[in-house]
């Protein structure tokens, strides 16, 4: 299986990338200007289009659509979110999903069971609002819908397509005093991307299997 993850030099990505590299699979690890990894900025369509180049006719089993920021930690209601940061977060977590998938659909339909893994957030979900971070949520809000309709669209090309909430994850994103660790995160979607099919396709699930609101 080959499998392509963006954001993929910490964290969960990381994470994920070993966790496929020691089952024996062929990894794609992509990350923006880190050293050793494959380039790739997913807001410039310049860059997507030269990773999806250098993998010529190569096929896509897992598509992982990892990247993201979290910009508006502790920004002040009356004075912060300024719309830099609204437009820096969904150029990342939003459009940057829509142009990796954009730019790896060739690839994808030449493998047999293609699947794509969009990692949300249930802060993103519109049952759970208990304010603040209203960026990030919005961003996160907007990739949960981006992937239900790419879900749509895809079906009938035989690309099955989830959207996942990770689980509060002990990384530089989530904090030292997160619920979960980072193995038991890509644990747990290693194995909800295994699951996902074409029955399941449009999924909007937690980490450890269970279906959650939208």
């Amino acid at each position: 299986m080959h499998v392509l993850i963006t954001g993929a030099n910490r964290g969960i990505g990381a994470g994920l990338a070993a966790a496929y590299a020691a089952q024996g699979h062929a990894v794609t690890a992509t990350a923006r200007n880190v050293p050793g990894m494959t380039q790739l900025d997913v807001t410039d369509p310049a860059s997507l289009a030269q990773v999806a180049a250098g993998l010529e006719a190569r096929a896509l089993d897992l598509l992982i659509c990892n990247a993201g920021v979290f910009l508006d930690k502790g920004q002040d209601l009356e004075s912060g979110y300024p719309p830099t940061l609204w437009a820096e977060s969904f150029t990342v977590n939003v459009t940057g999903v829509f142009l990796s998938v954009q730019a790896f659909l060739p690839h994808l339909a030449r493998a047999q069971a293609p699947k794509i893994a969009i990692i949300a957030s249930q802060m993103g979900s519109s049952t759970r609002a208990p304010g603040g971070s209203y960026i990030y949520r919005a961003s996160k809000a907007a990739a949960i819908n981006l992937g239900r309709n790419l879900a749509t669209d895809l079906s009938p090309r035989g690309i099955a397509v989830g959207v996942y909430h990770p689980g509060w994850v002990q990384t530089d994103m989530g904090g030292a005093a997160a619920e979960i660790t980072t193995d038991e995160a890509v644990n747990g979607l290693v194995a909800r991307f295994a699951a996902l099919d074409l029955a399941s396709s449009g999924c909007f699930d937690t980490w450890d299997g269970r279906t959650h609101a939208y």
